[in-house]
């Protein structure tokens, strides 16, 4: 989520969202610009069509603009700013970015029914619409490749009633959300492994309670300089995201705001950040075009509040250490993030699995995330405690099949939170650091007087 990066599309997530969601470069995209929660439709201020333009450059860089007769039936120009861009913006068939009929060459083929293959990528296998797909193609103009979810455009699940099982949007249900804000309970749970996303074949995400522990500690963290991730209180005072969230450009902005238990009575609590912390190897732009440093996608933020005094904070732990590699990769893993698809609603996983432990401190793993969820915490349970071992970072492209999706282990910083914590160690503050190794902190000196990683 190198393209929501080892795959291409993950660059873009990156570099436009300073981050995001498992884009979020997506987010890659890992794991996009109206950051506020009202408009969490893109977290990570990675939008359809930035998502598009960059997936367009990095991977398939000849985007279709077919000529259009056009058709009987339709009419309109091409007056809206937005217009030739491959993404219908009319209302009611497309985004509703621009006024009716004037987004035409991008709308006819929907508006008409005359969806067809003119795209020269259709039939490759991998859908190339924009939103579900890469956006090398107009819409409309890849039906082959996109035909099984083209039910699904212009829709999500962001009505607090998602995930039940009850098709809730007027017309086609009770009525208790807004139109095309229930997509999987109205239009099915179904995903092609051909679309641009983080599910697979199925997405079995359900929505939290924020007034419950541990989700009343999984929140988001908005930086000062826009883009929002999720990110999780390990601590009384501290915030475990990825490091993409807090690098715009090539440059570290660790200054923002965190902000969580949505749900609990009296309101959301919040705190500011004051100090950071990453790994010494980190590198924004390496890690934006190559898959070498998915590692080091980890950062602790300080608060100027001990909302875990109040609210409680999960554990920390190196799965891969403590346990073998049969009882890793059989671990029940639980996974939650502030999706792009979910609007100020936490989604998550309840029972995915890790596929694969990479000695490069990364994991690959089936939970269905997508961009948003960038710097969501992986979780196991058990004996009635919750730990972290994993945060979202981003995909890698995978020639043989479906997208590899990557999470960084917590294994590079579970030994560093006290000393975090206590103000003992950090980069002294969140001002913003400019290009090189962008952000990267001072090497952590320990009793030995070696430097830990």
């Amino acid at each position: 989520m190198r393209a929501f990066l080892g795959a291409l599309a993950l660059a873009a997530g990156i570099a436009i969202a300073g981050a995001a969601a498992y884009f979020d470069r997506t987010d890659a995209g890992a794991q996009e610009a109206d950051t506020s929660l009202s408009a969490m439709s893109d977290p990570t201020i990675l939008t359809s069509r930035d998502y598009a333009r960059i997936i367009q450059q990095f991977q398939k860089p000849v985007p279709e603009r077919p000529g259009d007769a056009r058709p009987a039936g339709f009419t309109g120009d091409d007056s809206c700013r937005h217009a030739n861009d491959g993404e219908c913006d009319e209302p009611g068939i497309g985004t509703g970015a621009c006024p009716a009929g004037t987004d035409y060459s991008d709308c006819w083929r929907i508006a008409t029914g005359q969806e067809d293959d003119s795209c020269r990528w259709a039939n490759d296998g991998e859908c190339d619409e924009p939103g579900f797909g890469t956006g090398a193609c107009t819409q409309g103009t890849d039906v082959s490749d996109c035909g099984d979810v083209t039910h699904l455009r212009f829709r999500d699940d962001s009505c607090e009633f998602a995930f039940d099982g009850v098709c809730d949007e007027p017309g086609i249900g009770t009525g208790r959300c807004p139109a095309r804000t229930d997509r999987s309970d109205c239009g099915g749970r179904h995903r092609p492994l051909t679309i641009n996303d983080h599910f697979f074949g199925h997405d079995d995400r359900v929505l939290m309670d924020t007034a419950q522990f541990p989700w009343s500690v999984i929140g988001t963290i908005q930086t000062d300089r826009g883009g929002t991730c999720t990110a999780t209180l390990v601590a009384p005072n501290v915030i475990a995201t990825a490091a993409h969230c807090i690098h715009r450009e090539g440059q570290l902005h660790a200054g923002g705001v965190f902000t969580t238990g949505f749900a609990l009575p009296g309101g959301p609590r919040t705190a500011r950040t004051v100090d950071h912390l990453i790994d010494e190897e980190w590198d924004s732009q390496r890690f934006s075009q190559t898959d070498e440093i998915d590692g080091t996608d980890w950062a602790l933020l300080r608060l100027d509040q001990p909302l875990g005094d109040e609210l409680g904070f999960v554990g920390v732990l190196d799965i891969v250490a403590d346990r073998s590699e049969r009882e890793t990769r059989n671990a029940r893993i639980w996974q939650a993030g502030y999706s792009w698809d979910t609007g100020a609603n936490l989604s998550g996983n309840e029972d995915c699995r890790i596929l694969t432990a990479y000695p490069d401190d990364t994991i690959s793993h089936d939970c269905d995330t997508t961009r948003g969820d960038s710097g969501s915490p992986f979780m196991v349970h058990e004996n009635g405690e919750w730990q972290v071992i994993a945060t979202d970072s981003n995909f890698r492209r995978n020639p043989d099949g479906p997208f590899i999706y990557i999470s960084s282990r917590s294994s590079r910083w579970v030994h560093l939170i006290d000393d975090f914590a206590a103000g003992r160690i950090g980069a002294g503050g969140v001002r913003p650091q400019g290009p090189g190794k962008p952000g990267a902190s001072r090497p952590v000196k320990v009793e030995n007087g070696s430097l830990e990683h």
